[in-house]
C-alpha cells in the first residue's frame, strides 16, 4: 500500500535524492541566471509600458521625459548590483538582506526586511503568472475567458517543476529565458541597423494615434509628481535583484564570485534591454494609455472599449521585425513564456529564505527541512497556496497587482544597504591593513549611496502608490511581522522551559515505570524524563536511538550526551534521504525478527500544549511514527506527556467547561424526578 501510494508522487517529482548528492544540484553560472534572475530580467516586458502608461496621463508631450526616466532607473540599477555585490562576498551564506539587517542592525529590523521580501516574493509570482496570462490571452481567447482557473493551473504546474528540484527546473527554464533574451537583443539590434544605417521608417501599429490627456497642461509640483510616478512605476525592472544574494549557497564554488558575476551580468543585460526597449518606443512612435479605449483617439473618434492594448514590446516587435513574421512569433511567445517563468526567482527565494526563517525560529520548523529532491518542499507548497489565494482574489490583474509591486523591495534594499554601511563601520574599526582599509572605504561608499538612493525611491514609491494599492502590501508585511514575532516567542519559550539545568532536578528522578527504546532528538528535559521512565521497567535491553538527518546536529547529540554522562546507550541510525520514520519502523522489525517471542517497547516523549494553533509546531514527527508503529505486531508504544505552561490554559478550560451551567438552570434548581401517578390500562 504505502509502494502504492507513493507512485503518483514519484511521477510528478521523480525519485528521491540521497542527501550526499545535495552538492549535485548546485548550480553553474548559465544556469543560475535564468534560475535566479529571469524575474529582473523580464521585467523589461512591462516596465516600459508601465512608464510611458504614467506619463500619457500629461499627453503625447509627457513622452520627451521618457529618456530621462530611464536614465533614473539605469542609474539606480547600477547603484542596486554594485551595492549587492558587496553583499554576496561579506555574506555568502545565504541569508541575504535578511542577514545583514539582522547582524548589523538588529533582530527587529531583519524581521522588517524578512517581512518585506516574503511579500514581495508573493507578488512576484502573482504578477507575473497574471501578465503572462494576459499575453497569452491576446492569441488564446480561452485564456482570457478563464483567467483565474489558468493562472492557478500554471502556479500548480511551476510548483511541481520546482518540487522536482532547483536544478531540473533551471535546467527547464533556461532555454525560454536566454530565447527570450537574445530575441531582443536581436530586435534592439536590428531596429538600430534599419533607423540609423537603412534610414527605414519604423512605425508602431498605434502610432497614428492621439492621446487625450486627463490633466493636461500640467506643471510645477503636479509634474514633478506625475514624472515621480513614472519613476517608482519604472523600478518594477529591479524587482528579484536582491534573489542572487539570498540564493549564493545555490552556486558552484566559489560561490560568491560566481553569485557576483551572474549579478553584474543580470544588471548588465536588464538595463541594455530596458534602454533599447524605451529608445525603440519612442523611434516608433508607440502610444499608451491607462484607459485606451477612452484616451486613444484615432481620426478624432475615441478607439472603444473594445480595443485591445498590446504591450510596448509587442508593439515594437511588430515595428521593427513586421507583423506576422517568424521573429515577431518567436520573441512574442518567448515573452509570455518567460513572464511565467519569472515567477522562478521566488520560487527559489522564497523557500530558501523561509529555511532560513526557520532555523532562526520565526517560521515553522517544517520549512527548513528539504524534500525528496532536495528542495524546501513545504516553503515551495507555501508560497503556491499564498499567491494562488492572491490571483483568485484580484483576478488574476496585473494591473491592479502591479500597484502593490516593489514596496517590499525598496524596504528590503534600503535595510540592508544601511546594514552594510555598519557592517564595513565595525571592520574599518580594528582593521589596520591600509590595502584592505581602501578596499573598505570603497565599499562602504557603494552602499551608502545604494542606501541613500533607494530610501529616497522608497520615499516617493510610498507616496506615489500608497493609495493604489500598496496599503495591501504594507498590511501584508505588518501581518507575516506579527507572525513570525507571536511564532518566536513560542519556540523561545519552550526552549526555555525545556532546557537541562545543571544542577540535578525532578526530570531525572525514576518514574514508577521502565521502557525498551526511547527515542530522542536533542538532550532536554523531556527527553530526560523519558529514559528515567524506561530505567524503571527494568527491561532487558534499554536503548536510546535517534535518526540521522542532519549531521551537525547528530554530532551535538554525541557530544551533549558524552558530557553529560548519560547511562544508557546512544543508537544513530543513519538516513540518507533524510527520513525520520521509516529507518525507526526498519530497526523496531529487525529487533522483532531477530526475537520474535520478544516484545519492543518503544517510547517517545511528547510536549503537551494548551493551544489549537500550537499543535501545528509540535509533535508531527511523533504522530507520524505512532501511527505507523500501531500497525507493526508485537511492538508497544508509550507516550511520555511533557506539560508546557500552555497546557494549563487548557486545564482551566475544561474545569470551566465542567462548572457551567446553563442559564436560568440554578434559579430553575435541579430536575426532580416524579411519581407516575397516572391510572394504568
Amino acid at each position: 500500500m504505502s509502494k502504492l501510494t507513493d507512485m503518483p508522487k514519484r511521477i510528478l517529482i521523480g525519485r528521491a535524492l540521497r542527501s550526499d548528492r545535495l552538492g549535485e544540484t548546485l548550480l553553474p553560472k548559465r544556469v543560475a541566471l535564468p534560475v535566479f534572475a529571469s524575474d529582473p530580467l523580464s521585467s523589461v516586458a512591462y516596465a516600459p509600458g508601465e512608464v510611458l502608461l504614467v506619463l500619457s496621463i500629461a499627453g503625447l508631450s509627457a513622452y520627451h521625459f521618457s529618456p530621462w526616466i530611464a536614465f533614473a532607473v539605469v542609474v539606480l540599477m547600477f547603484t542596486v548590483v554594485a551595492s549587492y555585490r558587496q553583499n554576496v562576498h561579506a555574506y555568502p551564506s545565504g541569508g541575504g538582506d535578511y542577514e545583514v539587517a539582522t547582524t548589523n542592525l538588529g533582530p527587529k529590523a531583519g524581521l522588517t526586511v524578512a517581512s518585506a521580501l516574503l511579500v514581495d516574493y508573493v507578488l512576484t509570482v502573482a504578477v507575473s503568472i497574471s501578465s503572462g496570462i494576459e499575453n497569452l490571452g491576446s492569441a488564446v481567447p480561452f485564456v482570457v475567458e478563464n483567467k483565474v482557473p489558468c493562472a492557478i493551473g500554471v502556479i500548480a504546474l511551476l510548483t511541481v517543476m520546482n518540487l522536482r528540484g532547483v536544478r531540473e527546473s533551471g535546467t527547464l527554464f533556461a532555454i525560454p529565458t536566454y530565447v527570450f533574451v537574445a530575441g531582443v537583443f536581436l530586435m534592439i539590434a536590428w531596429g538600430a541597423f534599419r533607423g540609423v544605417v537603412l534610414g527605414d521608417d519604423m512605425r508602431a501599429p498605434t502610432a497614428d494615434f492621439e492621446i487625450k490627456p486627463e490633466h493636461p497642461g500640467l506643471a510645477g509640483f503636479a509634474l514633478v509628481f506625475l514624472l515621480l510616478r513614472a519613476f517608482s512605476s519604472g523600478c518594477a525592472a529591479l524587482t528579484g535583484v536582491e534573489a542572487i544574494s539570498n540564493g549564493v549557497p545555490g552556486f558552484r564554488k566559489p560561490k560568491s564570485r560566481n553569485a557576483a558575476t551572474t549579478l553584474a551580468l543580470m544588471g548588465l543585460l536588464a538595463v541594455t534591454m530596458f534602454c533599447g526597449i524605451i529608445a525603440l518606443a519612442s523611434a516608433t512612435d508607440v502610444r499608451m494609455a491607462e484607459n485606451p479605449g477612452k484616451d486613444l483617439v484615432h481620426n478624432g473618434v475615441p478607439l472603444g472599449p473594445d480595443y485591445v492594448q498590446n504591450p510596448v514590446i509587442s508593439q515594437v516587435a511588430e515595428a521593427v521585425f513586421g507583423s506576422g513574421t517568424f521573429l515577431f512569433v518567436v520573441l512574442a511567445g518567448a515573452t509570455a513564456l518567460v513572464l511565467f517563468l519569472a515567477a522562478n526567482t521566488a520560487y527559489n527565494g522564497f523557500p530558501l529564505l523561509g529555511s532560513i526563517l526557520a532555523q532562526d525560529r520565526y517560521l515553522p520548523r517544517q520549512l527548513h527541512t528539504r524534500g525528496d529532491r532536495l528542495a524546501f518542499s513545504n516553503g515551495i507548497l507555501l508560497l503556491a497556496g499564498a499567491a494562488g489565494l492572491l490571483v483568485w482574489v484580484y483576478g488574476a490583474d496585473s494591473t491592479r497587482l502591479i500597484q502593490l509591486y516593489i514596496v517590499g523591495v525598496f524596504v528590503s534594499f534600503t535595510l540592508s544597504q544601511t546594514g552594510m554601511v555598519r557592517h564595513w563601520n565595525r571592520l574599518l574599526a580594528t582593521e589596520k591593513d591600509q590595502a584592505k582599509r581602501r578596499h573598505m572605504i570603497r565599499s562602504r561608499a557603494i552602499n551608502a549611496f545604494g542606501a541613500f538612493f533607494t530610501g529616497l525611491v522608497l520615499v516617493v514609491v510610498l507616496l506615489t502608490k500608497f493609495t493604489h494599492g500598496a496599503w495591501v502590501a504594507l498590511l501584508g508585511m505588518c501581518v507575516f511581522y506579527a507572525t513570525m514575532t507571536a511564532i518566536r516567542r513560542h519556540y523561545d519559550r519552550v526552549a526555555e522551559e525545556i532546557a537541562v539545568p545543571d544542577a540535578p532536578s525532578e526530570d531525572t528522578v525514576r518514574p514508577s515505570r521502565v521502557h525498551s527504546v526511547v527515542l530522542v532528538s536533542k538532550v532536554h528535559r523531556p527527553a530526560l524524563r523519558a529514559l528515567a521512565y524506561a530505567k524503571l521497567l527494568r527491561s532487558d535491553t534499554l536503548e536510546a536511538v535517534s535518526v540521522n538527518v542532519d549531521a551537525e546536529e547528530t554530532r551535538a547529540l554525541r557530544e551533549e550526551w558524552e558530557r553529560r554522562s548519560i547511562d544508557v546507550p546512544l543508537k544513530v541510525l543513519d538516513s540518507p534521504y533524510r527520513e525520520v520514520t521509516r529507518p525507526v519502523i526498519e530497526y523496531v522489525k529487525s529487533l522483532r525478527a531477530q526475537s520474535p517471542r520478544d516484545v519492543v517497547s518503544v517510547i517517545i516523549p511528547e510536549y503537551v500544549v494548551g493551544h489549537w494553533y500550537e499543535h501545528f509546531l509540535h509533535n508531527q514527527s511523533a504522530l507520524r511514527l505512532k501511527g505507523r508503529l500501531l500497525f507493526t505486531p508485537g511492538v508497544m508504544v508509550t507516550s511520555v506527556p511533557y506539560q508546557l505552561e500552555s497546557s494549563e490554559a487548557a486545564k482551566l478550560r475544561a474545569r470551566r467547561r465542567q462548572n457551567w451551567s446553563a442559564p436560568g438552570s440554578v434559579r430553575r434548581g435541579p430536575a426532580e424526578r416524579t411519581k407516575d401517578t397516572s391510572p394504568r390500562t
